[in-house]
């Protein structure tokens, strides 16, 4: 049988500031009994969003016991939750949780948060989905940053356990325990984390990741022999060449620029002159169908 988990009493009302990465995040509000709310400047990614979710949906009833009309009104009672909007400040007014998952932009982001803190009620939640930006360097602009955190979720964010929770300083603990809560009652694992660059996954993935093209770089050993090792030695799923490419070589690139570029004298961020090479290519991995491999057919 199928059963909705129930809202929690302190968060009913979610807003979901970007359509990309927050599609999987109002999804899985949504079918946890939030109310949500999901805006983007453009029409055309909130309709390819909620045809996403849509199709999300339906694939993961068809997993569920129940009967065919069962799922259906799954997915319909789901998809009523979920509202849409090109207006982010009046999308925001009656929310009491705003996440924010534009692109990792940090001007556009500080703009996006001066704009809901103005427009959100003054006891609202406002969280940043940010995989590589510190929180205080987003929070620059918000008056208020005892209501501020960090939720940083992983795609496809259905189908991920995993959500970070992070607290700068300035974050107070009642934001921080419902902050947990809101994971747990999403049906998420969470883990905690200070406002540290990466948290604590990419933290320590992409240092790893580089560090792997730094041996091939020297000739220590080949990319093959370095994915075969660390699948068979250390358990991994993929070798890190394989899953640099599944991440993406830019947006490998991307995160450890940020952090060479705010932390200029620590070595773990150096940058990778071959990583660098194959992204002025374009070369970007699996979604270019050329990286560290090639997936042409």
């Amino acid at each position: 049988m199928f059963t909705t988990k129930c809202a929690m009493q302190n968060i009913r009302n979610v807003a979901v500031v970007g359509s990309g990465h927050g599609s999987g995040i109002a999804q899985v509000s949504a079918s946890s009994g939030l109310n949500v709310i999901l805006t983007d400047v453009k029409q055309d990614s909130i309709d390819n969003a909620m045809k996403s979710i849509h199709k999300s949906l339906t694939r993961i009833s068809k997993k569920q016991s129940g009967s065919d009309k069962e799922k259906a009104d799954y997915v319909t009672l789901t998809m009523s939750r979920i509202k849409t909007s090109n207006n982010v400040s009046t999308a925001v007014t009656d929310a009491d949780l705003v996440i924010e998952a534009a692109i990792e932009n940090i001007d556009l982001k500080r703009g996006l948060f001066a704009q809901i803190e103005q427009s959100a009620k003054k006891d609202a939640i406002l969280t940043t989905n940010t995989s590589s930006l510190c929180l205080e360097d987003i929070a620059k602009g918000i008056d208020d940053k005892t209501r501020f955190g960090g939720l940083h979720f992983f795609n496809p964010v259905p189908m991920m356990k995993l959500l970070e929770v992070i607290r700068s300083d300035q974050t107070s603990d009642e934001t921080y325990a419902t902050l947990i809560k809101y994971g747990k009652a999403i049906g998420k694992t969470t883990v905690s984390c200070k406002d540290t660059p990466g948290f604590i996954v990419n933290r320590l993935l992409i240092p790893f990741l580089f560090e792997a093209v730094r041996m091939y770089e020297r000739e220590d050993a080949s990319m093959t022999d370095i994915d075969a090792a660390m699948r068979l030695g250390a358990s991994h799923p993929m070798g890190p060449f394989e899953l640099a490419d599944y991440v993406g070589l830019d947006t490998c690139k991307f995160i450890m620029d940020g952090w060479a570029t705010k932390y200029p004298d620590n070595p773990t961020f150096a940058p990778s002159p071959l990583i660098d090479a194959l992204v002025s290519e374009g070369k970007l991995g699996r979604k270019t169908k050329e990286g560290f491999y090639s997936y042409k057919k």
